[in-house]
């Protein structure tokens, strides 16, 4: 799925074709349902920016409406028409003026994703972005705001990031890399976190995102930035999709354990459960 950095690099490559485009048409090609609702409200408004929250794109529109998108784990943003075989795979277009191209596609293989409008800053439909905790790359993001965010939880630390409440955008990818970094077993209860490995968590994160960013992202499979290419953090993961594999620090053979329903990889001797 993509987390954070993919996401941000979506968003970096979508503002300059996007931003001061007027949507003239919204094409709903998914059956009707709450994860396309209210397109229609954005025809003949302007997209004054594309901004990110998290893993969600939003795009605050000029009629005091915004457009929420969030790839799931399979979507895709393009001006650019599919190829032939993902064509089917197409659930909205959006006809915008500013010159060729003039249509943005999305695209969502897995039908997990989302393309919505709501009133600015409603987001009761949206839980999950209502909720969401400070940005990781923000100066809101300090280890004291962050250990304390830990404390209110006794879920597995892991879990907990994975929920987006301590932090925005952290999903399994970037989790697993910075509980490795940090040296923190992932089934740690999340309120048993030092204040110095929180603070060493807290910048593990910062690290990870940034240098996967750099790098346009990770792709697994299905992630493409909106030029259509994949994302090299791949090659950089130390414990994510290494499982039995030596840990890059000490040599041991890393193991894949479940947390929180997620497949989780972790090294048993650098972070041991204390």
């Amino acid at each position: 799925m993509p987390e954070l950095p993919e996401v941000e690099t979506v968003r970096r490559e979508l503002a300059p074709w996007l931003t001061g485009r007027t949507i003239v048409a919204a094409e709903r090609l998914a059956p009707p349902g709450p994860k396309y609702r209210d397109l229609e409200r954005s025809v003949g408004q302007t997209v004054e920016a594309v901004e990110r929250r998290g893993k969600f794109l939003i795009l605050p529109l000029s009629g005091g409406d915004e457009m929420i998108l969030h790839l799931g784990m399979t979507g895709v943003v393009s001006p650019e028409p599919p190829p032939p075989q993902a064509e089917t795979h197409v659930r909205v277009r959006l006809r915008l003026t500013g010159g060729a191209p003039d249509t943005l596609h999305f695209r969502d293989a897995r039908r997990f994703g989302r393309l919505l409008v709501v009133p600015a800053g409603e987001y009761a439909g949206l839980p999950t972005l209502a909720s969401m905790g400070p940005e990781p790359l923000s100066d809101a993001f300090t280890a004291a705001a962050f250990h304390r965010g830990l404390a209110r939880s006794s879920t597995a630390v892991k879990a907990h990031l994975l929920s987006q409440r301590p932090v925005a955008g952290v999903g399994n990818i970037y989790a697993d890399e910075a509980l490795w970094r940090a040296r923190i077993h992932p089934r740690t209860p999340a309120n048993r976190v030092s204040r110095a490995k929180a603070a060493a968590l807290r910048d593990a994160i910062r690290e990870v995102l940034l240098a996967s960013i750099e790098v346009q992202g990770t792709t697994l499979n299905d992630y493409r930035t909106v030029n259509g290419e994949v994302g090299a953090y791949l090659e950089q993961l130390a414990a994510y999709g290494h499982a039995e594999e030596p840990c890059p620090r000490c040599g041991t053979p890393l193991r894949r354990i479940v947390v929180g329903q997620r497949g989780t990889v972790f090294c048993p001797r650098c972070q041991r459960r204390r």
